[in-house]
């Protein structure tokens, strides 16, 4: 008589499995010296082949699936898979004035570059100040985004950097919150915007995790609204975010084609950071 292992056991081998490769593939990327200095095309970076790029993509992937805050898996994830969706992503930015400027002067969004003191002192209602409310609110800070390691080109690699640098003003610009279901929404929207692997499986996945009460709402009006904005709203990566602070949000979200946000009713700090934590990478 055979036996037949429950679907969920299954699942569960194939998981543990897929983590065990990713593991020790990991321990050999980070222990092995690379051959020479020119195989690190910046800072950080550890060069993979498409195999290596493969384990690593399934063996984050599992992890991920199994526990969505962790964000070093995800990061991982949107590394070893988004090459395609980062070559159209850098080519809008090329061909945008913007956004050509972004990647010459290639900033980035820390608290070592940011003047707190000014964003303070703007206006209510401005970029920068509402920026800043949403940092404080939800006690998070953009020194929490991982580098790029994975990525084999270094122009590439920065457009990763900025997307993932840029989450935190996407929230601002949506006005989602950093709960379960803020989070979803900025997904989906992400996902319709960059075309990023990671950002789609976060969509589709992201729901499973919503009650039944936040997935009405996900479905009626904030799921739709995030697609539709996302596909039509202008490249926000092609956006020089540092030199707006003194604009209108309203101003802003209208300049680049984002509809005004539909109601949404905000939770807890400490459970919205939670979410923030694993879905941002």
């Amino acid at each position: 008589m055979r036996l037949r292992l429950p679907r969920i056991a299954v699942c569960s081998n194939v998981l543990g499995t897929a983590q065990l490769i990713n593991r020790a593939l990991y321990r050999q990327l980070y222990s092995s010296p690379l051959d020479s200095e020119y195989d690190r095309l910046y800072p950080g970076h550890i060069p993979t082949t498409p195999v290596q790029k493969a384990l690593l993509a399934v063996g984050s992937g599992a992890a991920a699936l199994q526990n969505p805050y962790r964000h070093d898996m995800v990061a991982v994830l949107g590394e070893t898979t988004g090459h395609l969706a980062l070559v159209r992503l850098r080519d809008r930015m090329r061909n945008d004035p913007e956004g050509y400027a972004i990647l010459t002067e290639r900033p980035r969004i820390r608290l070592s570059t940011l003047d707190l003191a000014h964003l303070a002192a703007l206006p209510e209602g401005s970029f920068g100040r509402e920026y800043l409310r949403f940092l404080d609110e939800n006690r998070v800070t953009p020194d929490t985004r991982a580098d790029v390691k994975f990525v084999d080109n270094e122009e590439l690699a920065y457009v990763m950097q900025r997307y993932r640098e840029v989450h935190d003003l996407l929230h601002t610009l949506l006005g989602m919150p950093t709960n379960m279901l803020g989070e979803v929404a900025v997904k989906w929207f992400e996902a319709a915007q960059t075309g990023l692997p990671m950002c789609i499986l976060g969509a589709a996945l992201g729901p499973l995790r919503l009650s039944s009460s936040r997935l009405r709402t996900l479905a009626a009006s904030l799921g739709p609204w995030a697609l539709r904005s996302g596909s039509r709203a202008r490249c926000v990566l092609s956006v020089f975010y540092e030199r707006r602070w003194d604009q209108s949000l309203d101003e802003l979200r209208e300049e680049l084609g984002i509809e005004p946000p539909p109601p949404l009713t905000l939770t807890s700090t400490k459970k919205a950071n939670t979410a923030h934590a694993g879905l941002v990478s």
